[in-house]
């Protein structure tokens, strides 16, 4: 049976509209012909991350999304994705893109990921952007 979860480390975060952000995130997973087996969203603070970052990635600075594949089989999407919300408050204001917006942003990116987009190159960061774009413009952010 598929599933998303949601959980927290080291904050109090709910997050809102869940049955529609796991309808969303299935979708985009089905969309790019994949199948969903796993998927769990972790929201922590900027230090617990930094933490993992350092830890498992060994880089020493603050991001906003870690995504870890666990999946064993092509085509299955299995994953951890860890989510600072310090940092998708400080995003949300710098890019003037809302808390909101800024969350869902980062929710598809770790998905993307798993989908094997990449963003280090600026022109894979180009269609990455355009597929954030895409899926987001399929959640009602209300």
């Amino acid at each position: 049976m598929p599933s998303i979860n949601f959980f927290e480390e080291d904050i109090s975060f709910k997050l809102k509209n869940k049955t529609a952000v796991k309808q969303w995130v299935k979708a985009a997973i089905e969309a790019e012909g994949y199948k969903l087996k796993e998927l769990n969203y972790i929201f922590c603070s900027d230090e617990y991350l930094l933490k993992i970052n350092q830890q498992y990635l060994d880089h020493d600075t603050y991001t906003d999304i870690v995504t870890f594949d666990n999946s064993e089989k092509d085509g299955i999407i299995e994953g951890d994705i860890f989510i600072s919300i310090d940092r998708i408050r400080e995003n949300a204001i710098k890019f003037n893109s809302g808390e909101i917006h800024e969350l869902h942003r980062v929710i598809i990116h770790g998905v993307l990921h798993l989908l094997g987009y990449q963003d280090k190159a600026a022109e894979k960061k180009k269609i990455m952007t355009a597929k954030e774009d895409h899926y987001l413009s399929q959640i009602n952010f209300t």
